[in-house]
């Protein structure tokens, strides 16, 4: 396969907004899931430990400089937005029961690793 037939790479700012969508979502569906309200102040208090930990994430792992990566760029994202995601909820009195700790962990994994799965996939073909 010559080089112009490859797909482009993802871009930083693409990336970015990709994972802070997967955290919105996924806050969007645990609330919904809550029968808590779908207001976007509701979402975003519930979103914003989780954001922060994303954008920390992306500080720690140096995203730009591979921002879809799945190692390290996606292991280090993800599992800085679940540490201190948690961290934050638990400093502001937010849950964190062992089974939403599961829950998180899982579904952000599937989320933010998974769409750089797909996207490493993508550039393959």
């Amino acid at each position: 396969m010559s080089e112009q037939s490859r797909r482009p790479p993802v871009r930083t700012p693409t990336a970015l907004l990709t994972d802070v969508a997967c955290v919105v979502v996924f806050c969007t569906i645990g609330r919904r899931s809550h029968d808590e309200g779908l207001t976007v102040t509701g979402i975003a208090e519930t979103a914003w430990p989780f954001v922060t930990g994303t954008l920390a994430g992306w500080l720690a792992a140096r995203a730009w400089r591979n921002p879809a990566a799945l190692y390290p760029t996606g292991l280090i994202v993800w599992a800085v937005t679940v540490v201190l995601g948690m961290l934050l909820r638990k400093a502001t009195s937010a849950g964190t029961a062992p089974s939403f700790i599961v829950v998180a962990t899982l579904t952000t994994a599937a989320l933010l690793l998974g769409w750089r799965g797909i996207a490493a996939a993508a550039r393959r073909r």
